[in-house]
């Protein structure tokens, strides 16, 4: 299911998100580069931003299939970051699960303002193109053929959006089911049973066979870091 996801994803928000392994060229800790970036160091933040911003524009866009609100969501967080930073407890968790939380209640926001199912499924202006996946992509899969970027977004977008997240996290943003569970604030096992309904939902949306929807499944016990 991961590398369906990415295949049909992947090229569409290529030029939005920052080569991950750019964001590690600091070995000074998340937690460390925040204390200073509240504390006037614009450098500080800066690489904190860098850091980031390439998970929550994925996720923002993923969840609103929408460029323009991914990078409106994305510059709202870390001003809301800059203004609520002092808030950070490492007790309770990473500077990347805090900024998660202000993302995802950014995006909620964002999918009420916007009416996001129609945001998904009329084509707006600023959607990005989408190209219907090669019958290669497809058949190397063996999970989706004859299924089209724009037919999958729309399967994925009609989730309920608790499924919807986990998609989001596991399938498409790669984190493992502890690290969703961290940012959802739910149970591992929760995460996992979401995810097998989620996919199973999927499969009867895009009409795939049986097999395949069981393949579907097998194929997310567990998610790449």
């Amino acid at each position: 299911m991961r590398r369906v996801m990415r295949i049909l994803f992947e090229s569409s928000v290529e030029a939005g998100v920052a080569n991950a392994g750019m964001n590690e060229r600091q070995a000074v800790s998340d937690a460390e580069l925040l204390r200073r970036g509240l504390a006037g160091d614009e450098d500080a933040f800066r690489a904190v931003y860098e850091r980031l911003k390439s998970g929550i524009f994925r996720y923002a866009f993923y969840m609103t299939n929408s460029r323009t609100t991914a990078e409106e969501v994305t510059q709202e967080v870390f001003l809301t970051l800059l203004r609520k930073g002092e808030q950070f407890d490492s007790a309770q968790g990473d500077v990347g699960a805090f900024t998660f939380g202000f993302a995802r209640n950014i995006v909620h926001r964002a999918l009420r303002r916007e009416k996001y199912q129609r945001l998904l499924f009329a084509g707006a202006k600023d959607e990005v193109a989408a190209e219907p996946a090669s019958a290669s992509d497809a058949l190397t899969t063996g999970l989706i053929r004859g299924e089209n970027v724009l037919r999958v977004r729309a399967a994925i977008g009609a989730l309920p959006e608790h499924y919807r997240q986990v998609v989001v996290l596991c399938d498409l943003c790669e984190l493992t089911y502890g690290e969703a569970a961290a940012r959802l604030e739910c149970a591992v096992g929760t995460i996992r049973s979401r995810l097998n309904r989620a996919h199973g939902l999927l499969a009867r949306k895009l009409k795939l066979p049986i097999d395949a929807a069981k393949e579907l499944r097998d194929n997310a016990e567990g998610c790449l870091t």
